[in-house]
């Protein structure tokens, strides 16, 4: 089993960008994002069910992240429009067995991938 995150990078306020995760053998997992600031603990940001049927965000992302996954090629994507200074953080994907709604407790997740760096200027 794997996750990997990529597509992190410097954006300026209002800007969008893409993150992905490559993720193998989690094809029946629920999928997620969280993010961590410095100093900050590690914040749900939008987790997706296997089908893609169910979805869930975070209320400081609602309105602004998508997050969809695509099972055929083992990826889970968070398009992020309207990015803010504030969203500045290491993202990282997340695989549990548990629904959306459960995955908002980071203790009920059962795999983490590697973060990838998201910095936006104000």
């Amino acid at each position: 089993v794997q996750l990997q995150a990529s597509g992190g990078g410097l954006v300026q306020a209002g800007g969008p960008l893409r993150l992905s995760c490559a993720n193998s053998g989690f094809s029946r997992h629920t999928m997620g994002w969280f993010r961590q600031a410095p100093g900050k603990e590690r914040e749900f940001v939008a987790a997706i069910n296997w089908t893609g049927a169910y979805i869930f965000y975070g209320d400081s992302v609602k309105g602004r992240f998508t997050i969809s996954r695509d099972n055929a090629k083992n990826t889970v994507s968070l398009e992020m429009n309207s990015l803010q200074p504030e969203d500045t953080a290491v993202y990282h994907c997340a695989a549990s067995r548990f629904g959306p709604r459960s995955v908002r407790d980071r203790s009920l997740v059962d795999y983490w991938g590697q973060g990838t760096q998201v910095t936006v200027s104000s």
